[in-house]
């Protein structure tokens, strides 16, 4: 029975839930069949907690016998392994922290277990989050539903896996460096990187540090699914500030979507950026959305001297990421950065030279480059006076084959046959992480190998709602598929 219901939406099995069609504890259960089932090909799940979740299936049927209704019981959910769960280790992939436990939930798994979601278990990640790959030495390495042999991204990548696999209707996850959309893009689902500072990470943390609220400089947590609209019941119940902040539980009201029909959508399509080159197969799915935004009606242009520079915005990024990166380095690693920054030539532009500068960031070097974003920021207000959201790339590729060299900025992409350097990819990801834009990963179509393409649909600051409600309008004519 649980082939027919693997990929329903969230809202397909509340409405399913609601109407007495089944139980929690049915869907749970064919929920955990289809896990241990398919689940060894793929390696999703990296910790199950089915004990527990076939106990909150119970609970979540008992209280709709009772009357009660919230907006995810009884449905089956997961949580990326970063997240802390009570009585479930927390490692972030790294080995010293195997038998780390917390003993508390996380905000956001305490606000899915109040809506009623039943937990599954959790969802693997790479090595301390750094990759856009999932595998580590305790957990092993989940491989991409579409074709075993590539990665299904990082940071959030046994997510997205385990969404398109139909391990649940609904995933959480995390993003800096695309770790919510690279693995959507890559897998063939949907993930939306809510605005900086929307929703509240406390609890989703390194293992060797404390569980208080912070405000993070470029990192969100998000939420993942097989459809826009399944994007925006999880946000609902995501979105806030932290209690412990405020003392007090705090209801968000975002704004409406500015539009609610196609033809009312002003669109930006980008395909090129300076620093790397699109791949043919990203290029293709870009169009294809852009070809569905003119067949609905929207104004779609390619180029306006409204948009930030992109060069700039990159280098900013990649300083900024990198200098958070190795802030907690030992003071020997970072005196080695700071020879070798120092080597660098004054002309030296890269990417790689932005990396490494940014790894030895004075505090006077990071308010300088925050004062640019804030200038970024600005650009980006004026753009959205006279557009409503830009779609462009994710990455420049479809998934790439596993590749686990340990020396990440020895890595290569390899794009149309060409080699780049491997984070050199980042910089799509980062035109809306590096000044804080919510950005929706949708599905774009399947490349000539068949294999998940997406793009993002930026938007305004704290008008989550708009691409939320574009990427819902694009779903109709192009959406999620299964894995052949």
């Amino acid at each position: 029975m649980f082939m027919e219901r693997e990929f329903r939406t969230a809202e397909e099995l509340a409405v399913a839930l609601r109407a007495g069609a089944v139980t929690s504890v049915e869907l749970t259960d064919e929920a955990i069949a289809r896990i241990e089932r398919d689940d060894k090909a793929i390696n999703a799940i990296c910790v199950p907690d089915y004990d527990r979740a076939r106990a909150a299936a119970r609970g979540a049927d008992q209280a709709r016998a009772r009357g009660e209704d919230r907006p995810l019981l009884g449905i089956p959910v997961t949580v990326k392994e970063s997240y802390d769960v009570a009585g479930l280790p927390t490692t972030w992939g790294m080995p010293q922290y195997r038998d780390y436990v917390p003993a508390e939930d996380a905000v956001q798994v305490s606000r899915l277990r109040a809506a009623g979601a039943v937990v599954l278990g959790k969802t693997n990640v790479p090595l301390g989050l750094q990759d856009l790959q999932s595998f580590n030495e305790i957990y092993g390495t989940t491989n991409n539903p579409w074709d075993h042999a590539r990665t299904s991204g990082g940071s959030s990548g046994g997510s997205a896996a385990a969404l398109a696999s139909g391990f649940g209707a609904l995933s959480i996850g995390s993003d800096i460096g695309g770790s919510l959309r690279t693995p959507a893009h890559f897998c063939g689902v949907y993930a939306h990187k809510p605005t900086l500072g929307l929703v509240a990470a406390r609890g989703m943390v390194p293992p060797d540090a404390p569980a208080l609220p912070v405000d993070l400089d470029l990192a969100v947590v998000g939420p993942m699914a097989r459809t826009a609209r399944d994007l925006s019941l999880l946000l609902d119940v995501m979105a806030g500030p932290d209690p412990l902040t405020l003392g007090v539980a705090y209801d968000v009201t975002l704004p409406p979507a500015r539009h609610e029909r196609l033809s009312d959508f002003r669109v930006l399509v980008l395909d090129e950026h300076p620093l790397i080159p699109t791949g043919s197969a990203v290029r293709a799915g870009v169009n294809r959305v852009a070809e569905a935004l003119v067949a609905g009606g929207a104004h779609v242009e390619r180029h306006t001297p409204l948009l930030p520079d992109l060069a700039e915005a990159a280098t900013l990024y990649t300083q900024l990421l990198f200098s958070g990166s190795v802030a907690r380095f030992p003071v020997d690693a970072y005196e080695q950065l700071r020879t070798r920054a120092a080597g660098l030539s004054a002309d030296d532009h890269s990417l790689d030279a932005a990396r490494l500068r940014g790894m030895v960031f004075s505090h006077r070097d990071w308010m300088e480059a925050n004062n640019r974003r804030e200038l970024h920021r600005h650009g980006w207000r004026q753009l959205f006076a006279e557009f409503d959201a830009v779609v462009c790339p994710i990455t420049p590729t479809p998934a790439f084959p596993h590749d686990h060299d340990p020396d990440l900025l020895a890595r290569r992409i390899d794009i149309d046959g060409v080699e780049y350097p491997f984070f050199d990819q980042l910089v799509w990801a980062g035109l809306a992480t590096m000044p804080g834009l919510p950005a929706t990963a949708v599905p774009a179509g399947l490349s000539s190998d068949g294999l998940p393409v997406g793009v993002q649909l930026i938007g305004p600051m704290f008008e989550d709602r708009t691409p939320l409600r574009l990427a819902e309008l694009l779903e109709q004519t192009i959406g999620f598929q299964p894995p052949r």
